[in-house]
């Protein structure tokens, strides 16, 4: 008797499928792990991929230096926990050394790119999973589970290959890289409802809570190292929660009361906007600043 698998069951088999094929594919896969939903996600599934066994692959954080406390607290302790191995890139020990300047306007979020690079080269990492989903943005929907990256670590839209029968390509000529997208089919509600039903921990943040926020362009920012409220800006103490998590400057807070799950996932059911349209200001430098991103090399 076959028993028919629910919606996130198949997301799940699919996840755990494509897991394992790197795994037989590859020789040093890497699992990008920030300690947001979605890396968190990706490695819970990673877990489930390989149990009882350990996960066979490193974990590679690339660390703005802008990060939320919370989460940086939150991901040591995942990695304790597990007994993970974590590589840290940190985006100050490249501008301390002259290979980044900081931007103008102090987001550090496109910085991001050459320490991810410079760290798939120093480790020669063959393959990178990422926690990118297609529902996210324009960009990212263009994106293949297996996208093929240059030498120089560059996305190309015309060399993406067809994805038939779940049969993936990921032969590469040497100093090439494939990113590994096991989320694509997923949407956020898929991500909050397999959260509930897994019953997986998430930094607090993502919950409702009272914090300091100040509002630009449209967004609701918080203070940090990154920076504070400008002339014209106040700071408010607002109940907000977090849709996503990154560096500081350009992650915003959305006004909720959802104190638990069940009032978040009934919160994103009813949104019109993803949590990057919502949330990431370093989206709306351009139309296409994700593209350009993502042909540089950037997640």
């Amino acid at each position: 008797m076959t028993l028919a698998l629910d919606t996130l069951g198949r997301l799940e088999s699919e996840a755990i499928h494509i897991f394992r094929e790197v795994a037989g594919e590859f020789d040093r896969p890497v699992i990008l792990f920030s300690g947001g939903k979605d890396s968190t996600l990706l490695l819970h599934l990673a877990i489930k991929a390989f149990y009882p066994a350990p996960v066979p692959f490193p974990l590679l954080h690339v660390d703005t230096g802008h990060n939320f406390d919370e989460v940086i607290e939150f991901r040591d302790r995942v990695v304790a926990q597990h007994g993970l191995r974590l590589e840290v890139a940190k985006v100050q020990d490249w501008i301390d050394d002259g290979r980044l300047e900081e931007r103008p306007d102090g987001t550090r979020n496109p910085l991001q790119t050459v320490p991810l690079l410079d760290s798939i080269t120093q480790h020669k990492y063959d393959a990178v999973f990422g926690g990118g989903r297609r529902d996210e943005e324009r960009a990212r929907a263009k994106e293949r589970i297996f996208s093929l990256r240059t030498a120089f670590g560059q996305w190309d839209p015309k060399r993406q290959r067809p994805e038939l029968w779940n049969l993936y390509n990921g032969r590469h000529r040497a100093g090439e890289h494939v990113r590994v997208f096991p989320l694509s089919n997923w949407t956020e509600l898929d991500v909050w409802n397999y959260i509930e039903r897994e019953g997986i921990e998430l930094p607090d943040i993502y919950y409702s809570h009272q914090r300091d926020v100040f509002l630009r362009d449209g967004m609701w920012l918080a203070e940090g190292p990154w920076g504070t409220a400008r002339d014209g800006e106040t700071l408010l103490r607002k109940t907000v929660r977090y849709r996503t998590v990154g560096d500081g400057s350009c992650t915003g807070a959305v006004e909720s009361d959802a104190a638990d799950i069940h009032a978040v996932i009934a919160e994103v059911s009813a949104s019109r906007l993803t949590e990057r349209g919502a949330t990431r200001a370093d989206d709306r430098l351009s139309e296409a600043a994700m593209e350009d991103r993502k042909r540089e090399g950037y997640f």
